[in-house]
């Protein structure tokens, strides 16, 4: 199982650098059972943000728009609320049976040092329904850690699995506009000045399915990657 630790100045150059080493450095993995039954590339990786505030979160090339992220990052993320079909939701699970996220905010307002502030997503009862042999397909966002260190909240997660093309923009970009949301109420009720900071997650199986190899090797080709930095220099 091969490792990466990549480091990106914000989330859209987090998304080509791990497009790019999955699709230069991954191991070739068979997908026996989950979502899509297929072969893949996949890297065990820790990808670091430095800066995920800096906007525009989405990568101009990325399958997602902040439309789609913006809705995903209030409906799914924050409030919980469910699309037909859906069984559950990260929000779902962080509201119900207890709510976790309002738990956390006033946590952080009491005593903003303390460094067991965890939101949990996975729970026991999703091995169990594996076990038993049911169809089901657990969440792939297990938790976020969060810590307040020099008046900025920093963010370590972990995915159990992660779909570096499609999935892997959209869900950071809606989980930074999730936090910039979380700390806004905290600092309403405090009445401090935080702000997000640095985001770090965790994935062992980020992976890059086969039938988009086309498309990959486009975005990671010398050509894309001369126009992005032409780009950036504009910026």
């Amino acid at each position: 199982m091969r490792y990466e630790h990549i480091k990106a100045f914000d989330i859209p150059d987090g998304w080509y650098k791990t497009l790019e080493a999955i699709w230069t450095k991954g191991d070739p993995f068979y997908v026996g059972y989950g979502s899509e039954i297929t072969e893949t590339r996949k890297l065990n990786l820790t990808l670091e943000i430095e800066n995920p505030h800096t906007r525009p979160l989405i990568a101009d090339k990325a399958p997602c728009d902040m439309k789609y992220v913006t809705s995903y990052a209030l409906q799914y993320l924050w409030l919980g609320e469910k699309a037909e079909g859906e069984t559950y939701t990260y929000g779902g699970r962080l509201r119900e049976p207890m709510d976790q996220v309002e738990m956390a905010i006033q946590r952080l307002v009491e005593e903003p040092r303390d460094r067991q502030v965890v939101l949990l997503i996975r729970r026991p009862e999703d091995l169990r329904k594996e076990l038993a042999g049911m169809k089901h397909e657990p969440p792939c966002l297990t938790i976020l850690d969060l810590e307040i260190l020099e008046d900025k909240l920093h963010t370590t997660g972990y995915f159990r699995s992660w779909d570096g093309y499609a999935g892997l923009p959209a869900n950071l970009a809606g989980v930074q506009i999730f936090l910039e949301a979380f700390v806004a109420e905290v600092n309403r009720r405090s009445g401090r000045s935080y702000s997000t900071g640095k985001m770090i997650f965790h994935c062992k199986n980020c992976h890059i399915y086969s039938r988009l190899d086309t498309i990959i090797e486009e975005l990671i080709s010398p050509e894309e990657d001369a126009r992005r930095q032409l780009a950036q220099k504009k910026g």
